[in-house]
């Protein structure tokens, strides 16, 4: 079974785009449509609720929304919505995100919010493309395949360093 949802990438503010330029990468890489929008809890309250309200019925299957500070972006948008919302807390100046991160992560009964850790984007985008591999045997076998690449990488780094301890 097979399928081709996007995933929304929502931002609070375009300086959060650093932190979220190589989880676009990662969504691509995988061959996922990804849509990137700027919305903020606070300013565009109206905007992000009604995106969040409709986003499953255009075609989304995830959506990933970061920002820093009070960090209400996330929990705004899931209780929009069914879909899947992955918080990506961002450090700002003020408290080295720790704010961002408790505004994302204690959420209410009812209103989830997965959150990966602060200015955490790439393992947000991981995290999608596992959601979405659920359904989709595509996305499945190329997870399957980047973490054994992953295990053959470490084991390689392993036989490296004791041939280096062994000769000291």
């Amino acid at each position: 079974m097979s399928t081709t949802k996007k995933v929304a990438i929502i931002m609070g503010s375009d300086s959060d785009l650093p932190v979220l330029k190589n989880a676009i990468k990662i969504l691509k890489g995988f061959d996922i449509p990804v849509e990137v929008r700027i919305m903020s809890a606070h300013r565009t309250p109206a905007e992000a609720c009604s995106f969040a309200s409709s986003a499953k019925e255009n075609g989304f299957g995830v959506i990933i929304a970061a920002a820093g500070k009070a960090a209400h972006l996330a929990g705004v948008l899931a209780a929009h919505t069914t879909l899947p919302v992955i918080g990506v807390p961002v450090k700002s100046s003020t408290l080295d995100g720790l704010d961002a991160l408790l505004s994302t992560v204690q959420m209410p009964k009812g209103i989830p919010v997965a959150t990966v850790a602060i200015d955490g984007a790439d393992n947000a985008a991981y995290l999608a493309v596992q959601i979405l591999g659920v359904y989709d045997d595509r996305l499945a076998d190329a997870l399957t395949k980047m973490k054994a690449d992953m295990t053959n990488e470490v084991i390689r780094k392993d036989e490296a360093l004791q041939s280096q301890i062994d000769n000291l």
